[in-house]
């Protein structure tokens, strides 16, 4: 019964179901190592009306619909192409997995605005998302991103849309193998850079 119990442990680390939804450009720049930082304040159809991390260990399930250039650092925008209320591609690439490392609830913008060369919003988005809810922190995830040994196609299902943060993936997705996209020594400078500037304001 031990062993059985380690072997399913085991499985349980191998392989997920759960995925966090987010900006497919935002996804790309994680996999590509330009950001390792995501800024969440939760969908409208979160439980509870707040965000919470549901999982340490997530896929990174990447969306279109909300994207837009006009929110977004001026080296992004040309890589975001506007969808129409409730487009969604037939089939979505899961392509990554990430460790979340750091949960940061920030409420004042002179502390994300500090933090702007970090990930791929701009200043707008910044104030927008700070104004929605402002009893609620805007929270700062790090994530530690590793790439896929082989990237999923998986089908688009009708429970994987709507406005919140969390999902499950219809079969679990295999996490071995995966290369993790910094070194352990560039995602730590990272990290201490990021945690030394909200520690200061």
């Amino acid at each position: 019964m031990k062993l059985e119990l380690e072997l399913m442990l085991m499985e349980e680390l191998i392989k997920t179901v759960h995925a966090l939804k987010e900006w497919a450009i935002a996804v790309k720049a994680l996999e590509v190592g330009k950001t390792i930082m995501l800024l969440r304040k939760g969908g409208i159809h979160e439980r509870g009306g707040h965000f919470q991390v549901a999982h340490q260990e997530i896929l990174l399930y990447p969306t279109y619909e909300h994207q837009q250039p006009f929110l977004l650092q001026p080296e992004y925008t040309n890589h975001v192409y506007p969808v129409t209320s409730g487009w969604h591609p037939e089939k979505v690439r899961i392509g990554s997995w990430a460790q979340i490392t750091d949960i940061f609830p920030v409420y004042d913008e002179l502390t994300v605005s500090a933090l702007l060369p970090f990930h791929v919003w701009n200043q707008y988005f910044i104030s927008d998302r700070l104004k929605w809810k402002p009893r609620d922190p805007l929270y700062i995830l790090l994530l530690r991103t590793y790439n896929l040994s082989q990237p999923q196609e998986i089908p688009y299902r009708a429970e994987y849309g709507g406005c919140k943060s969390w999902i499950d993936l219809a079969e679990a997705i295999n996490l071995q193998y995966c290369e993790p996209v910094l070194s352990n020594s560039a995602y730590r400078h990272i990290v201490a850079e990021i945690r030394g500037i909200v520690d200061q304001l």
